[in-house]
């Protein structure tokens, strides 16, 4: 009876240990936590360069499984970060890019669900676990796209950080490796920036962007930090291009052309803002805009800026289009009339010159006047000493007859 009693007491123990050696295979050795409906989770996390794998088991019986919806709740938060990441998972994986952040808390709860009414029927308690990753010296990293082919990235380096750092930036694209063209330092000659140039992007292809932690003293010592964007996320558009101002109806009506792009070109892609003089930007989904008023307007200018927010989510605004004026009901482009007079004063200058190296103007403008002959001079002085003597005689004979007259009387 004693040999009887013992066996039963020894499987009861080898059981209770095994189980306890079982929810401690955390990797931040925390035990698991198991709710009063015999649900349970088990997580285990595996790293790999800036992911984390975080996986977990649940001791479900076969009939469970095939009797029931099985649905997984994970919630997450970054470490230095306020917001909280929430979804409802089927698979028991989830893959977490650190990034930028040093590490983060994590939560799984199992729910079971009646796979004809989809009522739920039972939940486990939350297991949670934590992972803090090594220490991460970058931060406020942000890159945009501009002028089709140009590239900027820039970052800062923490007050913490060794003063044994550098920091070197490249990135894949479409199974490429692109190293650094030109970095932008600081006053510690510290990498904080990378300027790339004619560099084209496939819009469905990611950047995966790298930067490379190095000890200058101990090469060995090394540690990367990695992102990931869609090229058209980060893409600053040019101003929209053909933008015109006209007035039609008691109305101000305004047409462009989208401008631009690396990605997709349709124009229900595009968002854009209208401004006319002071007031306030319109948003505006096609490429025109029609403006109604009361008063003839004295003097009036547009401009329009775009992003793409229907395709793609894209936050970045391309600058504003140069302004068009309108005024007195005639849009007049000031430089283009300005060039035009120019133009045709040159031309009418060469015209006019041609013409008169052609028949011969300045040759007859600038003709001496001929000198007169000494016979001519001397018949001109005979004649006017005649003429003197002739004016000389008449005076004597008029002067004789007023003498005469008085005494007549």
């Amino acid at each position: 009876m004693a040999h009887v009693t013992v066996v039963p007491v020894m499987l009861i123990l080898s059981l209770f240990q095994c189980k306890i050696l079982f929810s401690t295979s955390l990797a931040s050795r925390q035990p698991d936590v198991v709710d009063a409906l015999g649900l349970r989770n088990d997580l285990r996390i595996a790293k790999h360069e800036s992911r984390v794998i975080l996986s977990w088991n649940n001791k479900l019986t076969e009939e469970e499984t095939n009797t029931y919806n099985v649905k997984y709740i994970l919630s997450y938060k970054f470490f230095n970060s306020a917001h909280e990441r929430k979804e409802r998972l089927r698979e028991k994986e989830k893959i977490i890019h650190l990034e930028l952040h040093s590490g983060f808390s994590a939560k799984v709860k199992t729910q079971l669900f009646e796979k004809g009414t989809g009522d739920l029927i039972k939940e486990s308690s939350w297991t949670e676990f934590t992972y803090k990753a090594p220490p991460v010296y970058v931060q406020n990293l942000s890159c945009i796209i501009y002028n089709i082919s140009f590239f900027n990235c820039t970052w800062h380096i923490k007050a913490e950080a060794p003063e044994d750092l550098q920091f070197f930036f490249s990135y894949r694209h479409a199974k490429k490796d692109f190293e650094c063209q030109q970095y932008i330092k600081n006053a510690r000659k510290k990498n904080i920036g990378c300027h790339m140039k004619e560099i084209y992007f496939q819009p469905s292809r990611k950047i995966n962007l790298n930067i490379s932690v190095r000890n200058l003293r101990n090469d060995l010592r090394r540690q990367s930090y990695y992102k990931a964007f869609i090229p058209q996320t980060i893409e600053k558009l040019n101003p929209p291009v053909n933008v015109s101002i006209s007035l039609e109806n008691r109305s101000v009506k305004i047409h462009w052309k989208p401008p631009p792009t690396i990605g997709s070109a349709s124009n229900k892609c595009f968002m854009y803002q209208v401004k006319i003089t002071d007031r306030k930007p319109v948003d505006v989904s096609e490429e025109k805009y029609e403006y109604p008023f009361h008063k003839p307007p004295y003097k009036c200018a547009a401009q329009v800026r775009a992003k793409k927010e229907k395709c793609i989510r894209n936050k970045i605004w391309s600058e504003w289009s140069e302004p068009v004026f309108i005024d007195d009901e005639k849009t007049v482009d000031i430089t283009l009339l300005i060039l035009t007079l120019f133009c045709l004063l040159v031309f009418l200058g060469c015209l006019l010159t041609c013409a008169c190296r052609r028949y011969r103007c300045l040759e007859a403008i600038s003709m001496p006047v001929p000198q007169a002959s000494d016979s001519i001079k001397t018949w001109l002085s005979a004649e006017e000493t005649h003429h003197q003597k002739h004016i000389s005689m008449q005076v004597e004979m008029h002067s004789e007859t007023g003498l005469e007259i008085p005494e007549e009387n």
